[in-house]
């Protein structure tokens, strides 16, 4: 019998698409994001998805789509902005955003989930309520798990590279449950080899930038983790379609090619700044092959031989292919984040300005999400500790 789960702050599947593969069934999805619910809906269709704030979602939404015994799991991606050191200013929000993990606790409590996962920003640990407060959001979180009656918590953080995924990818975890006696455990690493960008990327064509012509066949070569992202078997897929998707060339400026071409593997836009000065920069800028401003993380060339870095929501404009003069495609951003190749970002626009919180794009959805391989991981880690205690192992 599969464990069953809810999924809060669902995005656009990257926790599910894991869980699905470790063998978990998802009941009901949470998600404020009308595009990301689209995409959810087609991926996992056999799931409830509510398009709601977490916080008008009621008993009445959930219960009918539960057993009435309540679930196993309940995970909770909440929004990281206010936590992020990404930005400049990020750290100096203080908003109701912070709190939003008491939904995660909520909709727990309402589903009897025997288990809650927890998963945001490392930035985290170190975020107080307030400005002038020493209380961390952390301790917030821990206290009221316990009057919720989730006693037995661990906090962990683990590295997305070791569990398989081709990206330095950070991320704190809080894993708790009511029973006091269960050994809580953290997903052990991946003994393999780290994956790097060229072994994510196998298979994939180069498309021409500004040709709108996009690519719809493999070029025949593999790695052991693009053979992953294409074993259907594996995610238990078996109904989806494995043909290539998303492998669309943008638009890039002749100016923005033209940088392209400046910056070797592990360079971004900053090193351009450094290496270029004085009239020479000036000339740069004239042209437009430089911007007036630098952006420290902009415009970064992959590395072929190491894990990308972090592929954020802004991954579009943050990574430029390793080998080519271009950004990256959506596809290829997916491989990075670890989606399988069978899945399909339908939802919203390819490209929409970073303007709007309820619109996001493709490129978006996928820099958002949780890689499903760090999903899968914890899968199977929380599959072993239900099983030892509820099915008499313990």
């Amino acid at each position: 019998m599969a464990y069953t789960h809810i999924d809060c702050f669902s995005g656009p599947g990257g926790i599910c698409t894991g869980m699905h593969a470790a063998g978990f069934e998802t009941k009901v999805a949470i998600e404020f994001i009308k595009s990301c619910c689209d995409t959810y809906t087609a991926n996992h269709p056999e799931v409830h998805v509510i398009h709601s704030d977490i916080r008008d979602v009621k008993e009445m939404d959930i219960l009918p789509y539960i057993p009435k015994e309540g679930v196993d799991l309940v995970t909770s991606g909440m929004p990281c902005e206010t936590f992020s050191t990404a930005g400049n200013t990020s750290r100096s929000f203080y908003d109701d955003r912070q709190f939003l993990f008491r939904e995660g606790i909520r909709i727990a409590e309402i589903a009897k989930a025997k288990m809650i996962l927890f998963e945001n920003v490392p930035a985290i640990t170190t975020k107080t309520v307030e400005k002038s407060s020493k209380t961390l959001i952390v301790d917030v979180l821990k206290k009221e798990l316990e009057e919720a009656g989730y006693v037995n918590h661990k906090e962990y953080i683990l590295s997305a590279e070791q569990f398989g995924v081709p990206q330095k990818r950070k991320r704190y975890f809080v894993l708790a449950c009511k029973d006091p006696k269960w050994e809580l455990k953290e997903p052990q690493a991946d003994e393999g080899e780290i994956v790097t960008v060229e072994e994510a990327l196998a298979g994939l064509p180069n498309v021409i930038p500004n040709s709108n012509e996009e690519a719809v066949k493999y070029n025949g070569e593999d790695s052991d983790y693009s053979k992953k992202m294409k074993d259907l078997k594996f995610w238990k897929r078996e109904e989806f379609s494995n043909k290539l998707t998303y492998q669309m060339p943008m638009r890039h400026r002749a100016c923005t090619l033209e940088r392209f071409s400046l910056l070797n593997q592990g360079e971004s836009l900053k090193d351009l700044f450094i290496r270029y000065d004085g009239e020479e920069r000036e000339e740069l800028q004239k042209r437009r092959v430089l911007p007036k401003k630098m952006f420290i993380k902009r415009n970064y060339r992959l590395i072929l031989n190491q894990p990308s870095p972090t592929v954020t929501s802004h991954c579009l404009d943050e990574f430029v292919h390793p080998v080519y003069n271009r950004a990256l495609t959506v596809r290829e951003c997916a491989r990075l984040q670890s989606f399988p190749d069978s899945y399909n970002f339908c939802g919203g626009p390819y490209l929409t300005p970073h303007l709007h919180n309820a619109i996001q794009d493709k490129y978006e959805q996928i820099g958002d999400a949780v890689p499903p391989l760090l999903a899968y991981a914890w899968g199977n880690c929380i599959n072993k500790i239900l099983t030892g205690y509820l099915e008499g192992g313990k």
